[in-house]
């Protein structure tokens, strides 16, 4: 059964109502990177990125995967399916998925917020919307964080994406817009045997490798043109 890798970003989950980070009207417009997304924001104030993940994490609850999330679940018939993700939100779990790699996190979960916390390997469910500094402790006795990977924390899983494209046979990529490294740099590790696509609304704006194709559609619609033609 031939590998297919799904290499997906904000682009997918956007279109299931969860905010994105980079877009005009996009998280960062509303916040500083600086105040919530670093290991020195948590470390200056704990509470507020505690409750902006919490309102994050609320998001993500109350959203459903879309389209595109289930057209990936169903190639799962057909190919030995795997997903790398920059989304910390757990649609495509949701949408039946059953090997997803988490490149920078995923929110329904929680880790120690004590020393070498973006190396630890030791997770916490979370249950419901939040996390609360006075209640949720690691084994050790730290209040637990939310399993995201922050700016200029190091990225445990890239290793995993690494191995995983470099055996692939085809690889979609949907819904990023590659500005995030090192993980962008994906792209760059797959076999040049590999059938490669580019799903993005922007997608002729792109410079990529000569082997990706550019569908230049939203992710529900490039994903619905693309399957049928996988499928056929």
């Amino acid at each position: 059964m031939k590998r297919l890798v799904v290499f997906s970003g904000a682009g997918i989950s956007a279109e299931s109502g969860i905010n994105t980070f980079r877009d005009s009207d996009g998280l960062w417009e509303q916040y500083r990177i600086e105040e919530v997304a670093t290991p020195e924001a948590w470390a200056k104030n704990p509470e507020l990125v505690q409750r902006f993940y919490n309102a994050r994490r609320k998001n993500i609850l109350e959203a459903q995967p879309n389209i595109a999330h289930q057209h990936i679940a169903r190639l799962e018939k057909n190919y030995d399916v795997y997903v790398i993700t920059q989304n910390i939100d757990d649609l495509h779990e949701r949408a039946g998925s059953s090997k997803v790699i988490h490149l920078h996190g995923n929110i329904r979960l929680a880790k120690s917020s004590g020393p070498d916390a973006e190396n630890t390997r030791e997770f916490y469910s979370v249950e419901g919307a939040e996390l609360d500094l006075n209640k949720h402790f690691c084994r050790q006795g730290y209040p637990l964080r939310p399993h995201v990977v922050w700016f200029g924390e190091a990225v445990p899983a890239y290793t995993d994406a690494q191995l995983c494209v470099a055996d692939a046979d085809i690889f979609i990529v949907i819904g990023t817009s590659l500005q995030v490294y090192p993980v962008a740099g994906l792209i760059h590790d797959i076999p040049a045997s590999c059938t490669a696509y580019y799903i993005d609304p922007k997608a002729e704006q792109q410079h990529l490798p000569a082997q990706f194709q550019k569908i230049a559609k939203t992710a529900t619609e490039g994903l619905s043109i693309l399957v049928k033609q996988l499928q056929s």
